[in-house]
């Protein structure tokens, strides 16, 4: 991971979904199975965060590790998100939403204060004593980044952390950042779909030597290509909004083409789209969620496999139609 010695796996293990919230709800046992499943086939990072089930997430990642060894597992998670029944918190408010009935506000908060408290309520629901990579979740506006950034050097020097990290950072925020501290990685959203990060934060990672952390590779699954065959959802899942910002009929007609790639390789093409992107440029890992044992070790099987050259830019010419 970037200029650290911290080693991650390709494909690391996105725990949004089993949080629950804004994915339709959860089941503790497949999401437990899932994490051991991603474990159990090589996957060795999780990637969590505090918002993710309001703590629950993070939970039900350290039931599934008690009895695992520490040290062969690398966690990931951030700060900077709070949420209470109040309108009146401090940070940049960010959205609404509402659990069990009762509306949330969410504000991006990253003050120095919060940064060390949100810490110790980590390692406490991770149940471990540090954590591999610390993130900053969201860029927060009333926050000046040379503070936030102080405060990870704090947990740095106390080992807590291991490194720092940002996550949805423009290349300028990431310049500012780099003032203060070595970071070891950025966490954006990039996928096919969304390849905006390829213009500036890619070639000045790859100069800095700077991990990617690529969010979202699958759109919420909609690469999978399952959601065009059924496309039901529950009501309160997200996605039913989230999928309207894309041509729909293209982003069909895309998968189509490349579906005999993943014929000829024997695999999916979910699979197919995770191995494209962990070869993208720049792209450290690449993180997939899963919400069952057998969500799991599709995504580790992404990797059983390679593309050539003359295949990833048959890929690059067809995505350049959509």
């Amino acid at each position: 991971m970037g200029n650290t010695d911290i080693e991650l796996s390709a494909i690391t293990y996105g725990a949004f979904a089993i949080g629950g919230t804004m994915w339709g709800g959860n089941e503790k046992k497949t999401s437990i199975e899932a994490i051991h499943a991603a474990l159990d086939h090589g996957i060795t990072s999780l990637d969590t965060a505090p918002f993710y089930g309001f703590g629950l997430s993070e939970e039900l990642i350290a039931e599934a590790l008690k009895g695992k060894d520490r040290s062969k597992v690398q966690l990931l998670t951030k700060f900077g998100l709070v949420w209470d029944g109040s309108n009146q918190q401090n940070g940049e408010h960010f959205f609404d939403i509402e659990e069990n009935g009762k509306k949330l506000f969410v504000f991006k908060y990253s003050s120095k204060a919060n940064i060390i408290k949100e810490v110790e309520e980590s390692l406490k629901r991770l149940n471990t004593d540090y954590i591999d990579l610390l993130q900053q979740h969201w860029p927060d506006a009333t926050t000046p980044i040379d503070e936030t950034m102080e405060a990870m050097e704090i947990l740095i020097r106390q080992g807590k952390i291991r490194a720092a990290g940002i996550s949805n950072y423009s290349l300028e925020q990431l310049k500012q950042a780099e003032k203060t501290i070595s970071l070891a990685s950025n966490q954006v959203h990039y996928s096919m779909l969304n390849r905006n990060i390829e213009k500036d934060l890619v070639p000045y990672s790859i100069e800095k030597n700077i991990g990617i952390v690529a969010y979202s590779p699958m759109e919420r699954g909609l690469l999978s290509g399952k959601y065009f065959l059924d496309a039901k959802l529950k009501v309160d899942d997200h996605r039913n909004g989230y999928f309207n910002q894309f041509d729909l009929s293209k982003v069909s007609a895309f998968l189509e083409k490349i579906a005999p790639i993943a014929e000829q390789k024997n695999t999916t093409l979910a699979q197919l789209v995770l191995r494209w992107t962990t070869m993208q440029k720049g792209i450290t890992v690449v993180l997939a969620g899963a919400r069952n044992a057998e969500q799991a070790i599709a995504n580790a099987g992404a990797m059983a496999f390679s593309l050539s050259t003359a295949e990833l830019s048959f890929i690059d010419s067809e995505l350049n139609k959509i």
